[in-house]
């Protein structure tokens, strides 16, 4: 079998296998709907932007550490050497155009690192027997695609399999982001994450975003919808608020899919080599 098809017959097997987990748990989706909405009532906050900035000036965006393999019709190409108008899979609806490629870079001002700037590792085959194919490395607010609901990743971390940690050996934080014409999840080391939710102005948080500001004058910039639900906990209080206001009560459980991805990974974390 040549290399171009044995690739393409791997990448189709990706999108399958993650096509397959949000069929399958379509029907819950749908009553999941206006639970997420809830829970998450803000999406540019879900993700991260300009929220939960701290004094070390972590801010808002952030995304994928540099060196993360972004898969492409033609193979896995690392992020910052994805150009604007380049192909990129996407796990819904095939190959798209990058619109933008965002940056961030972050040196270390003190003796520790933000805790909002350290990116969160995924560790190889963390989610399942074949994903992530490699550590992947996220900052904390940004969203895997999980269950058919978006859901950030600091949400996921368990000490094991998922922890705060940073590549050996790194003086400086590089992030990059994709954004494309919509918001869409592509594949990061074989593992399903968003792309960025561009809201009007929410891309100045980017190091280069005069660049986009050039490409896309203010006239050309509209504010995305999620593809998915988005899920995150705004601390216990208002989690409980978003689920009363849903008429909750003790005697009507909710569906919670980030403690259910939370715990089938953590469980699978605890399992033997010869268990995985």
């Amino acid at each position: 079998m040549s290399p171009t098809r044995d690739r393409q017959l791997r990448l189709n097997r990706a999108r399958r296998h993650f096509l397959g987990v949000a069929i399958a748990t379509g029907a819950k989706i749908a009553a999941l709907g206006a639970v997420a909405t809830t829970i998450s009532s803000l999406p540019a906050r879900a993700l991260g932007t300009n929220w939960g900035k701290d004094p070390g000036g972590g801010g808002g965006a952030h995304c994928f550490l540099r060196g993360t393999s972004i898969t492409t019709p033609t193979g896995e190409v690392r992020i910052e050497d994805l150009r604007t108008g380049d192909l990129v899979e996407t796990v819904r609806g095939g190959a798209k155009a990058v619109k933008w490629i965002g940056r961030q870079n972050f040196r270390k001002s003190g003796p520790s690192w933000p805790e909002s700037v350290v990116p969160v590792r995924i560790a190889r085959h963390a989610l399942d027997r074949q994903t992530p194919h490699r550590d992947l490395y996220l900052s904390p607010n940004h969203a895997l695609f999980i269950d058919g609901v978006l859901i950030r990743v600091k949400e996921l971390v368990n000490g094991r399999s998922i922890v705060p940690a940073l590549p050996a050996g790194l003086e400086t934080i590089e992030y990059f982001n994709i954004v494309f014409d919509t918001h869409e999840a592509v594949l990061a080391e074989g593992a399903p994450a968003e792309t960025y939710l561009l809201g009007t102005d929410n891309y100045e948080s980017f190091t280069n975003f005069v660049e986009f500001e050039r490409l896309y004058p203010a006239e050309q910039r509209l504010a995305m919808v999620p593809f998915a639900p988005i899920v995150g906990y705004e601390g216990g209080r208002q989690h409980l608020k978003a689920l009363l206001r849903l008429g909750a009560s003790c005697l009507v459980p909710v569906r919670d899919p980030i403690r259910e991805a939370y715990e089938r990974i953590a469980a699978r974390a605890e399992l033997s080599p010869a268990e995985i």
